[in-house]
């Protein structure tokens, strides 16, 4: 058997080491993206081209010390990730390996100390009895005490027939053969490729909306559950802290954060707040329902590329069990660099920019996996992938950042004036867009809020408005524009300030509501008609702009985050001042 395996996946050498890129041959019995083991300290590669005898590896630490001759092992299988208990709450690195022992095998020439695989015991409650026929999806068990989200043990992918075996209720280790189906053993962890999405029975078109607590997205960009959006922004302009205001207010059950590139100090303020904020669903802490996958700017840069699909396959994890799960990758620009800088070392003719010719179906094969489901076991789930874009310089024609708006149905830009005029989210009216908002504005008006789709349409109307008079007042003034017109540049202004503005710092205003982001853009709306009222009886619209407009545009701050009916006190308040006017 010994001889058998060693011709099958015989023991190669080392030809070449270039940064990340490892060139060896004599590997026999490989395949495209097989782990292979580089080196007497055997570090983690996955083999990502094969010519002739020669095999191109991918190392996913640092590789100092490599060198031509050493042995090249391979290990038979793809790069995977372990998905079981100890999820949530957990920090990893891009392939999915804890944090806590990162201080040991993230340094050169590290060989004690790399992450220990035990982990303690989870108490298993089984679901399904000996005899029963089920198939992949069906339900065999549950884990608890893994955190406010209930685990599920599933029939894996592939296995149908009886119940052969099913482990007591109690406590077992993570890597216990807890069922038996069809003589098929079933652990409490599974593993799974990451670069495979995990089958599911069918994609769904939901028009079930993400409600975000942001009113500048759920107003005028909303997204449907297991949709993707794209947030391409400048530096300076509040990608990260929206990103974050989203992973901890947003609806899903489960966040999976990945940090793909970014400083490692903005991941330490992301896991310092997500440590310390109290989960409004549950009560407990938020991080205890979201997996942060850190792989920052200073770590092996090859493992940023994997981290996206760690992530990814992470959150089908969760979905199949039914659950709602959003992935943020912040940025995959920074993912897109180490797919160049990989390229460039293997002498791939490059594209544009020096990107890999390949980067669009790359990027769209990461959103692909976004998407509302039937799960292999009946259950309905989904995952939502929200992406940062960073371009250089702000081009918003760079490659990254139009090929990925080709792929999403979400586009929140992040524009620069906005960011510096100190107005947070700096969510760009003019340049975003949302493609779920029609299917959407179906479902809200055919559930909670019949005028949600004219109340979006009116809002964007006035604003559209604003932005195309702006240029007239630059150009000729206020003063040289008609009365109505002067009413909707006002009307601009009170729905910027008012509504669409929003503090990540407040903690009346963090976080609002359906009710209250309604109640704001109506009573806005209201003081703009009622402007127009006023203008049409005759009222200047130099004495219109004069009125003290603080009762509406201090709401937002003066109601808590689901408080409608200060609003809409302070609306009437409003009203009643602009009715002094007739007088």
């Amino acid at each position: 058997m010994g001889t058998l395996t060693q011709t099958r996946y015989g023991t190669g050498r080392i030809l070449r080491v270039a940064g990340p890129l490892v060139e060896a041959e004599g590997v026999g019995g490989t395949a495209m993206y097989d782990l292979v083991a580089l080196g007497e300290r055997e570090l983690p590669g996955e083999i990502v081209a094969i010519r002739d005898a020669v095999v191109t590896v991918q190392a996913y630490e640092y590789t100092g010390g490599l060198a031509p001759g050493m042995p090249v092992r391979p290990l038979g299988r793809p790069l995977s990730a372990t998905l079981g208990p100890g999820l949530l709450g957990g920090i990893f690195d891009g392939l999915l390996r804890p944090l806590s022992a990162a201080g040991a095998w993230l340094e050169p020439e590290a060989v004690e100390g790399r992450p220990d695989t035990d982990r303690p015991t989870w108490p298993f409650m089984p679901r399904a009895a000996e005899g029963d026929d089920v198939r992949p999806g069906d339900l065999l068990g549950e884990i608890g005490g893994a955190g406010p989200v209930a685990l599920k043990v599933l029939v894996p992918p592939g296995c149908a027939g009886p119940v052969e075996a099913i482990a007591a209720a109690g406590r077992h280790p993570e890597d216990t053969v807890v069922a038996t189906v069809a003589g098929t053993p079933v652990r409490m962890t599974t593993h799974w490729p990451i670069r495979i999405p995990r089958p599911v029975r069918e994609r769904l078109d939901t028009g079930r909306p993400l409600r975000t607590g942001q009113r500048a997205i759920d107003l005028l960009f909303p997204v449907a559950l297991g949709s993707t959006v794209a947030v391409p922004g400048g530096f300076g302009t509040g990608k990260t802290v929206l990103l974050q205001q989203i992973a901890k207010w947003c609806d899903a059950d489960v966040i999976v954060y990945v940090g793909c590139g970014e400083r490692g100090n903005e991941m330490a303020d992301v896991i310092d707040e997500f440590t310390a904020l109290t989960d409004p669903r549950t009560g407990g802490r938020l991080a205890d329902r979201t997996v942060i996958v850190a792989n920052t700017s200073n770590m092996p840069m090859m493992a940023r590329e994997a981290s996206i699909y760690t992530g990814v396959t992470v959150a089908e994890y969760f979905r199949d069990m039914g659950l709602d799960v959003v992935v943020i990758a912040d940025s995959t620009s920074r993912w897109a660099e180490a797919l160049r800088e990989f390229s460039s070392r293997t002498g791939a003719l490059p594209a544009e920019e020096g990107y890999p010719a390949g980067l669009a179906s790359a990027i769209a094969a990461f959103y692909e996996r976004a998407g509302a489901v039937t799960t292999l076991g009946g259950r309905t789930g989904s995952v939502t992938v929200i992406g940062a874009v960073s371009p250089p310089g702000g081009d918003m024609a760079e490659p990254v950042t139009s090929h990925t708006q080709r792929f999403v149905r979400c586009l929140w830009t992040l524009d620069r004036d906005l960011a510096y005029a100190r107005h947070y989210p700096a969510v760009s009216w003019a340049e975003s867009f949302s493609r779920d908002a029609e299917a959407l504005g179906a479902h809200r008006a055919a559930t909670d809020d019949p005028d949600w789709p004219a109340r979006r349409a009116r809002v964007s109307g006035l604003l559209a408005e604003a932005d195309r008079l702006a240029d007239l007042v630059d150009l000729l003034g206020i003063a040289a524009l008609p009365d109505q017109e002067r009413i909707s540049v006002l009307g601009g202004r009170l729905v910027r300030e008012g509504v669409l503005q929003q503090s990540a710092l407040s903690e009346r205003d963090a976080y609002s509501g359906t009710e209250k982001t309604a109640a704001l853009a109506e009573a806005v709306l209201a003081v703009v008609d009622r402007c127009r009222e006023l203008a049409g009886q005759g009222v200047p619209a130099a004495r219109i702009e004069e009125v003290d407009f603080s009762p509406v545009l201090r709401a937002r701050e003066e109601a808590g985050p689901h408080d409608a009916e200060t609003v809409g006190a302070l609306r009437a308040a409003m009203l009643a001042r602009l009715g002094e006017l007739t007088t």
